[in-house]
């Protein structure tokens, strides 16, 4: 019988202003190389509340699309009650954050990520200025 390994890993990124997307799937990868684990799962989660996290394919056409898909989700020049509240200018992107998800899952097999030819793991930068952005790692598996 297998035991259970728990890895645990941060990773801190560097963004720019929002939508910033950037790509961390081969430093996810070198994490489920780290962990020594040969199946289970990584599970990922940005901290804070002007972050995501999804998967895209990570060429520029994608990702200016999907820069354009958040701000229409979400457009920064609409009337929010955080504005109201906090003065910020950021209650877009906290709506933004919250529609994309703070966390995944990634299945581990064979000591991989099992991601598809075209698919990488990104995060996201919803906020109104630079962020260094903090992600929170575990693979579980054996």
């Amino acid at each position: 019988m297998d035991v259970p390994i728990v890895y645990c890993d941060n990773l801190e990124i560097s963004f720019g202003v929002g939508p910033d997307i950037v790509d961390i799937t081969d430093k996810l990868a070198s994490i489920v190389q780290q962990s020594g684990i040969e199946r289970g799962s990584l599970h990922a989660s940005v901290i804070g509340s002007t972050g995501s996290i999804t998967t895209i394919e990570y060429e520029p056409g994608v990702v200016e699309d999907l820069k354009r898909a958040i701000e229409r989700l979400a457009p920064q020049t609409m009337d929010y009650e955080h504005e109201k509240a906090w003065h910020d200018g950021n209650g877009h992107s906290h709506v933004q954050a919250a529609l994309l998800g703070p966390s995944m899952v990634v299945p581990v097999r064979k000591a991989k990520l099992a991601l598809g030819t075209w698919q990488q793991v990104v995060v996201i930068n919803h906020d109104n200025r630079s962020r260094r952005r903090h992600v929170a790692v575990t693979v579980i598996g054996t």
